[in-house]
């Protein structure tokens, strides 16, 4: 864990003036927010696709934007489920799919072009995929080692799986495959919900050419080794020309273990698990207390 900045003994607030002590930590003042979204900015809900934005939160970017603070998001949802929350946010950069792809201008973005396969003449859209060939590959191989392996390869936000995804998300779309006819392709990550008794060997199995991510403690995801969200805002801040030690993010989960380190200032919310929780500077309340939103407007909303 990093050398906290000061907080409330109570880790739901922090002290003010993170302008002011910003600076003298880092040199930089705050003018690049990341936020994850599941667990973060949403609050829950029943189900996945009920999770919801308060208008408090949505107040918070918007006035940060305003005060000259770029605001993105940072999220394992693919585009068909994230973009609906971008379109109310309108973040300066977005990046989908834990990091497979970045979208550095949401503007003059829309779900057909983020999900053609094709990446814009200007570069504002990057990839960072792999073969899907070798993703097939990767899942028979998996499933000739686990039978019974819920196993399934994500790309132009279509799921290539053997088993039926309306379980985990009722709207998002799927195709039943054994992986020997999945079109070539730039694939964004392979997506397994592995059972207890299936861990262990599926750890094993992982081959040295992907990482592995775990989400909501559910879902693994085998990814290009730099589709990250700590790879992912190193490249945001390469582009945007903002320096790292300028950036504040905001996560719950594993996979936002690594941006809150990569960033200047850490912050988890309370609900966050308990990694989370050691790896940031500070902790703020929790998602479905606006936690972020009231970060923000605590700190760096004028």
């Amino acid at each position: 864990m990093r050398e906290p900045l000061s907080s409330s003994s109570s880790g739901h607030g922090v002290e003010s003036d993170v302008r002011g002590r910003f600076c003298r930590s880092s040199g930089d003042a705050p003018r690049l927010v990341m936020a994850d979204l599941d667990g973060t900015l949403l609050h829950d809900a029943p189900t996945f696709e009920q999770r919801f934005l308060t208008p408090r939160t949505l107040d918070a970017v918007r006035r940060l934007r305003d005060d000259g603070v770029l605001f993105g998001v940072s999220t394992a949802r693919p585009v068909s489920t994230g973009l609906p929350l971008v379109d109310l946010l309108h973040p300066d950069v977005c990046v989908y799919l834990n990091g497979a792809l970045i979208d550095l201008d949401p503007a003059a973005s829309d779900f057909d072009l983020l999900t053609s396969g094709s990446l814009p003449d200007d570069g504002h859209v990057l990839s960072v995929g792999f073969p899907s060939r070798r993703g097939c590959e990767v899942c028979r191989m998996l499933l000739s080692e686990i039978p019974h392996l819920r196993i399934g390869l994500v790309m132009n936000d279509v799921r290539y799986t053997n088993f039926d995804v309306s379980i985990y998300w009722k709207t998002q779309a799927f195709r039943y495959t054994d992986f020997t006819d999945v079109p070539d392709g730039t694939a964004d990550k392979i997506i397994i919900f592995p059972q207890e008794g299936q861990k262990d060997a599926l750890r094993r199995l992982i081959p040295s050419d992907f990482a592995v991510g775990i989400s909501e403690g559910v879902m693994w995801m085998l990814m290009h080794p730099r589709a990250n969200k700590a790879d992912s805002l190193r490249t945001v801040c390469s582009r945007l020309a903002v320096p790292e030690s300028a950036t504040v993010a905001f996560g719950d989960d594993l996979i936002d273990v690594a941006m809150l380190r990569r960033s200047g200032l850490g912050v988890a919310v309370a609900n966050a698990v308990p990694d989370v929780i050691r790896a940031a500077d500070m902790v703020c309340p929790s998602n479905n207390e606006d936690g972020v939103a009231r970060w923000l407007e605590g700190e760096l909303v004028l």
